[in-house]
């Protein structure tokens, strides 16, 4: 008969070897997640400060910026508390709070890049039409339409979780992850596991249409410099971010579902957290160095509060 029981705290054993250099470890993160703060609120306030930079392609990089603030916020804080502290437990609720902001950030990430590909095929496919088409409305649809999805998914995937009986309590990660907490199900997951894989493949699928859509803009801007210099400015950053968010999460992915225990720890650690590192730290700098008007207020600011 199995071990059951209500289940109050999770521990989190995937910081069990990290422990001896907990404070090297503390030290960078403490550096790092600054850095991802400092990146991602530059890019937004100057986004929203400067009336020239209300256009559809820049309010879906703010939109970017605030997810990635939005995901981090689910994490570090938490990881650099348990990087101090000799216990790694969180409460159940906690848990499924944490899955719920990491996860749905990630998907929403995906879902903004699908949106930003869609903005850039109506401007370079369609450039007479682009105004009459991307309204303030439509950037309303499209902005709800990146977190409401998410947050859906995300939120039957948790109740999907919450309502199974654990014989366990031990997750090996450093942070909660749905799939670690289905493992340690009592009773069958079949309903959580097809909604899981119904995820995966609804949001790669993103991911490949994205791809198939920037092949299309790829012939289409290969007639003209112009096209092409467009394509390089505006849409490269895109697939480079898209490539960095479809890698990471794919890692995860492989990880959790897939993943051995004979992998040294370190490795796993970093498997889980690709996503968690990369993307927030990079999407900013693609963007604020790489599109030129953006780039060049971003100088500006900066250059400004130094002269005052």
């Amino acid at each position: 008969m199995e071990n059951k029981s209500i289940v109050l705290l999770f521990t989190l054993s995937g910081l069990n070897e990290m422990m001896g250099n907990r404070f090297v470890f503390f030290s960078l993160t403490a550096m790092y997640y600054p850095l991802i703060l400092l990146c991602n609120v530059t890019v937004i306030y100057t986004i929203l400060s400067d009336k020239k930079l209300h256009q559809p392609m820049y309010v879906f990089i703010c939109n970017l910026c605030i997810n990635g603030l939005y995901g981090t916020a689910g994490f570090y804080p938490k990881f650099m508390y348990d990087l101090l502290s000799q216990h790694h437990v969180i409460s159940y609720v906690g848990c499924l709070i944490q899955i719920f902001v990491i996860y749905s950030s990630v998907l929403c990430d995906l879902s903004t890049l699908t949106v930003m590909a869609y903005d850039r095929y109506v401007a370079i496919c369609r450039p007479l039409e682009y105004h009459s088409v991307m309204t303030n409305q439509r950037i309303l649809e499209c902005i709800l339409f990146c977190w409401l999805s998410p947050f859906f998914c995300v939120c039957v995937g948790v109740v999907l979780t919450s309502r199974l009986t654990l014989c366990g309590s031990s997750i090996e990660k450093l942070y909660c992850e749905n799939w670690s907490v289905v493992k340690l199900s009592c009773i069958s997951t079949t309903v959580n596991n097809v909604f899981g894989y119904v995820i995966i493949i609804i949001y790669f699928g993103h991911a490949v249409l994205i791809f198939c859509s920037y092949i299309h803009l790829i012939g289409k801007c290969r007639k003209s410099t112009e096209g092409r210099n467009k394509f390089i400015q505006t849409c490269v950053p895109h697939l480079l971010a898209l490539l960095n968010v479809t890698v990471a999460l794919l890692f995860d992915v492989l990880y959790t579902r897939y993943g051995s225990k004979s992998l040294p720890q370190d490795l796993r650690n970093f498997m889980a957290l690709e996503f968690l590192l990369v993307p927030p730290m990079l999407n900013p700098l693609i963007y604020g160095l790489n599109l030129t008007r953006l780039r060049k207020e971003v100088m500006r600011l900066f250059f400004k509060k130094r002269n005052v």
